[in-house]
């Protein structure tokens, strides 16, 4: 068996969840952007902690500054550790290239070893057909599809809720940069995405998790009731908020964290975090 190096970890399903590939349980790490990851450091993570690694993301669209020679390296050497490789979002730089830009994007993307490319609904700011239609793309260039939602949304995307007689002309609505939260509307969306063959949804963690002793269970609890834990993928800006999902949902819930995380990230996955449990990271934030 793959994990008989670690004595302390099986991978049994029965027991937090499989080896990989993994529908549930997802790791997936933060990679070059807010962190400088040289190859060597890379080969380190991958295999030191590899069998606890789903995923790689280059954040903030980093691999556009960075030789293609060099990105596909980096992709080679994660699927040699099994590890699929994330595009971040950077898909909303494209639009003012033209509308065939969006499908060069996805064969470029393709030709370097990226397997999902992630969009990022907020920045993009396109209608939601729109949105959709870059899913399709996406799954149709072979790829897997990650939208990147946020739960508060700019006031004119806001559907209006008026009376009105069927084909009247509607005024459109202004662009603003008034955001209002709402989380009905992402789920909406959210379930579109997936309806249209997106793979897993992304959540923000500014408005949910930036803090960890403010986390919105609320906002948390209704996303994960609606879309289920196999499909929605939750950033844990940092250790205390990751502790607080594995405490909520369990080893299954998928995070999107830092490299550094990893390994504690792991040991709260395979612990089981009763209501009395001690916090591995200290003395924890939350009072249940």
């Amino acid at each position: 068996m793959a994990g008989a190096g670690y004595r302390w970890k099986t991978f049994f399903e029965e027991e937090d969840r499989p080896e990989k590939p993994r529908r549930f349980g997802v790791t997936e790490v933060r990679g070059p952007h807010y962190s400088l990851f040289s190859q060597n450091l890379l080969q380190d993570v991958f295999e030191s902690m590899g069998q606890f690694v789903d995923g790689l993301k280059f954040a903030g669209g980093s691999q556009s500054l960075m030789p293609k020679s060099y990105v596909k390296e980096v992709t080679d050497m994660a699927h040699k550790h099994n590890v699929y490789v994330s595009t971040g979002d950077w898909a909303e730089h494209l639009l003012r290239k033209g509308p065939s830009a969006f499908k060069d994007y996805i064969d470029e993307c393709k030709q370097l070893g990226f397997d999902t490319i992630e969009i990022d609904a907020g920045s993009l700011g396109v209608p939601e057909e729109v949105l959709l239609r870059y899913v399709r793309l996406v799954k149709s260039g072979g790829l897997r599809a990650k939208p990147l939602f946020a739960v508060k949304f700019s006031k004119s995307d806001i559907p209006m809720k008026t009376d009105r007689a069927f084909g009247s002309y509607v005024v459109p609505t202004p662009r603003t940069s008034e955001l209002v939260e709402d989380v009905d509307l992402l789920i909406r969306r959210a379930e579109r995405c997936l309806e249209a063959g997106a793979d897993m949804i992304m959540i923000d963690a500014d408005d949910v998790c930036r803090e960890a002793d403010s986390v919105r269970a609320d906002i948390i609890a209704k996303v994960v009731g609606r879309l289920g834990l196999e499909k929605t993928m939750f950033e844990a800006s940092n250790p205390k908020a990751s502790e607080w999902f594995i405490k909520q949902y369990g080893p299954r819930v998928n995070l999107f964290v830092d490299h550094s995380q990893v390994m504690d990230l792991e040991c709260l996955r395979g612990r089981n975090l009763g209501k009395d449990h001690t916090s591995i990271l200290g003395s924890s934030y939350f009072l249940f």
